[in-house]
């Protein structure tokens, strides 16, 4: 549910994350950055902000992210950054041009991983970084779980190894998906942070609705079931509510590799 989240709540949903995912990307000064589905382009900015003589760029398929990752960009004055509305899987990106790969939660929806990574391997020099944040599974994520079980009783389907926000929850799957890509001294570290849904379970409660698996939800209940399920749903985010907001609990995977020499 979380990689669904409205444009304006995301980056505040991951902002641990964020932090975790920012220290462990180390952008140099002179880096050319690849941002990998970016959305709104908080990344691709602190990647551009980082790399203040090289230079940053991020991809993503919809067109109002990108079109407010180019005004927020705007608006911080950033002339080293650009966004592109581009399939990362088969874009014809500059071949061995960049030195460093990034992607916050943006690379588990490919049709086919082994050739999207293949693609974006070309795009890099001979040893660059690809840094990548990933949801375990789906079991490890209260967020995924929790909400769901206050809609529906039917369990959630099982990753197939397809598009799916834990299509890269498995290290060894995901190791051998980047080794035939092309990469190697590839590396798991555990992150467990809270994601953010709101100030308050008002704000929480607005959010959540908009997601779509929880819009598709309802829409399969009948009119007395789904307000049932609305009070269920408003009670959880209550019993999440701390002083510093609404909070699920989470765990991902940092995943480091290099492009082969």
């Amino acid at each position: 549910m979380t990689v669904t989240s409205n444009l304006f709540d995301y980056d505040a949903e991951l902002r641990l994350h964020n932090n975790r995912f920012r220290a462990a990307a180390r952008v140099r000064s002179r880096d050319r950055v690849l941002d990998i589905g970016c959305g709104t382009g908080q990344t691709t900015r602190e990647a551009a902000l980082a790399a203040d003589t090289g230079s940053a760029v991020g991809v993503d398929l919809s067109a109002p992210m990108l079109e407010r990752a180019r005004r927020l960009s705007d608006d911080q004055g950033l002339t080293n950054v650009t966004f592109q509305q581009a399939d990362a899987q088969t874009h014809d990106f500059p071949p061995a041009h960049f030195d460093l790969c990034i992607s916050r939660f943006g690379t588990m929806f490919f049709t086919d991983p082994v050739e999207a990574f293949t693609n974006i391997g070309r795009a890099l020099r001979p040893a660059a970084r690809l840094v990548l944040l990933v949801w375990q599974e789906r079991e490890r994520n209260e967020w995924a779980t929790a909400i769901r079980r206050t809609l529906t009783t039917a369990p959630a389907a099982a990753s197939d190894g397809g598009p799916d926000p834990f299509s890269l929850a498995d290290p060894t799957v995901t190791e051998g998906i980047l080794t035939a890509s092309g990469f190697t001294d590839v590396t798991f570290t555990d992150v467990h942070e809270p994601v953010h849904y709101g100030a308050d379970s008002a704000t929480a409660f607005d959010a959540v609705l908009r997601l779509w698996e929880v819009k598709d939800l309802l829409a399969d209940l009948e009119p007395t079931a789904a307000e049932e399920a609305r009070a269920r749903l408003r009670d959880t985010l209550d019993a999440h509510t701390t002083a510093t907001g609404v909070h699920f609990d989470s765990r991902a995977w940092l995943v480091t590799a290099r492009r082969r020499r």
